[in-house]
Parts: C-alpha cells; structure tokens; sequence
C-alpha cells in the first residue's frame, strides 16, 4: 500500500489548517495506518465520485468556481481520499475565468472545513492578486472554514448562507507516539541516520522537547501567514490582535461571522448570484437575472435550486460527503 504512505508522508510532514471535526477523522485514519491496519482503497473508491474535474459553471458573465471538501495541493495526494479539492484545480480554474474576457465577476462556491496549509497561503494571495483586476465573491454554503476561510478572506467580499459555519482560524500538526504500541507487539526500532534531527519526531518514540519545538514553530509559522494573509483580505482597518484575540480559532454563524466582521454578508449563494446579475449594467446579466430569478422564485426543491447555480446536484453531494466521511470513520 505505497499509496497510502505516501498520503501518510505529507499529511505528518505538513502543518493542517482544518476544523476539529474533520481533524479527528484524518488523526484516526492517519492512526490506523501507522498501527499498521492496511486502508480498504477498494472501498473508498467506490464512494468517490469523480471530483478531478469539477465543472466551472457560469451565469450571465459570472464564473462559478467550486471549492468542496478537504483541502490539498495536488489531486493525487489526500484530496483522493477524503474527495476533497486541489488547490491546483481551484488555481487553473482561476486562470481561466481570469483569461476569459466574457467573465466579469468571480464566485468562490465554498463547501469545505479546510485542509493542508502546503498550497493554502499561495493560493490566497494569487486571488488577492486576481480580485485587483476582476471581483470575487466567496460564499460559504455550508462550511467555510480554516484553510477554506483563509481562500475566502482573499475574495472582494464574503457571503454566507443562513445555516452556515464560518471561521476556524488556527493550524495545527499531527504526531503519534506508537512506542507503546510497538512495545505491545514485540517490535523495538532502530533508527540509523545522519544528521542531527533527522529522526525527530519519529512515531516509534515519545516526542522529544527539541522536536516537539520544531513542530510548533512550523505551525506557529503557518498560523502567522494565515493570519497576516486575514487581516490584508479583509482590510478596513483589520488587525491582527483582531484576529488572534477576539476571533480566536472558534468557528461561527453566519449571524455571528458577520457581527464580527468575518463575512460582509448573509445570503444563499442563489440570492449572491441574483444579487451579482441584477446589480450589473452588462446586458448578458440583465437576461440571465430575468431567467435566473424566475426561476429561484418558483418552488423548487433546494437541490434543484442549488443547481441553477452551480451546475451539481447539491443534495448528492451532500449524501456523497457523508458517505465518505462514514466510511473514513469505520478505518
């Protein structure tokens, strides 16, 4: 199972910004892999849709970019498994919407409670970048949080629906002592290597006051641009004792989020569409808000609402989630 060592590797090698949730599914699945326990591929797979090439939806001369799942820098690693989204798909998406001269307006469709920081920072300020040129609007529906909210704070303003959980600002890393464990099974380790720290933090020992300090100063690190990036997105006399001590890694309503300045609005990403098509002068939009909104106003039910937006069954994918996060809790 090279696979999963390989997704082993970089989720302990990396620093995570996801909500604790979500972090006791991966530390299990991570736990369970290190103990040795062999991952059932076959059956995961099996609960995976394709999410490698998620569609980019429009409406009039917006661009609808999806943003589900946990979140990773490449497809091919732990995105694979936990059906998230790569931060290289979110970023070519970007370029083309960016490229296209029809798209007038950006929107950041937000469904995800985070994931690895290895991507997150970069990816955040290439949108910061972008927003100078075109607007962007993240809407978070139904979870916009950790290194998700860390893409929404680049966005030129932020929406989210009634329902929704919005903030998790913090970082974390992840070290399992299997001494124990090894003990239990009559296997002691030897390490042979060169260069001093090269074995920290190993997880066939206790970690050590050197190692356990290096962990925390990559996570220190990463928070520090997590919050350094916050602050620039969400300007207007933002700060970072702000964000550190009022804010906190606490994850809010939407009611809440925007009470504290975290979010510039409530609204479904239906009524942020509506809302971006009839407050534009392009003729495109005029059209598509007549067509759009007629159909928002018809009962429906609320899948097939989502879908006028953003082209995807909202409630499968819902039912999709869950079902992944079912399974990666029976490992």
């Amino acid at each position: 199972m090279r696979y999963y060592d390989h997704v082993l590797s970089f989720a302990i090698e990396h620093p995570w910004s996801l909500t604790r949730p979500m972090l006791c599914v991966v530390a299990q699945v991570l736990a369970r892999r290190l103990a040795g326990e062999e991952l059932p591929r076959a059956e995961l797979e099996a609960a995976l849709v394709n999410r490698k090439n998620l569609p980019q939806p429009r409406a009039g001369t917006i661009s609808v970019i999806p943003i589900y799942g946990v979140l990773a820098p490449r497809m091919n690693l732990f995105s694979e498994i936990s059906g998230g989204t790569s931060y290289q798909k979110i970023a070519s998406q970007l370029h083309e919407a960016m490229g296209d001269k029809t798209v007038k307006t950006i929107v950041l469709d937000i469904d995800s409670p985070g994931g690895s920081v290895a991507g997150n920072p970069e990816l955040a300020r290439e949108l910061m970048q972008a927003r100078t040129k075109k607007p962007i609007v993240a809407v978070g529906q139904y979870t916009m949080a950790s290194a998700a909210y860390h893409i929404a704070a680049a966005a030129t303003e932020i929406s989210a629906a009634p329902s929704a959980q919005v903030g998790s600002i913090g970082t974390y890393g992840i070290h399992d002592d299997l001494s124990e464990a090894l003990k239990q099974i009559g296997i002691k380790r030897t390490f042979i290597s060169a260069g001093e720290g090269k074995t920290w933090g190993n997880s066939a020992e206790p970690l050590g006051v050197e190692a356990q300090a290096r962990l925390q100063a990559a996570v220190d690190d990463a928070y520090g641009m997590f919050v350094t990036n916050v602050v620039r997105g969400r300007g207007q006399g933002m700060t970072e004792e702000r964000v550190r001590d009022e804010w906190k890694a606490h994850v809010y309503s939407a009611a809440e989020a925007k009470r504290l300045g975290l979010i510039d609005r409530v609204e479904t990403l239906d009524q942020a569409i509506t809302r971006l098509l009839t407050d534009s002068s392009d003729e495109a939009d005029q059209r598509a808000a007549e067509t759009f909104t007629s159909i928002y106003d018809t009962p429906q039910e609320p899948a097939a609402i989502a879908a006028v937006a953003t082209g995807q069954d909202r409630g499968s994918d819902i039912a999709w989630q869950n079902e992944i996060e079912r399974q990666l809790q029976e490992l």
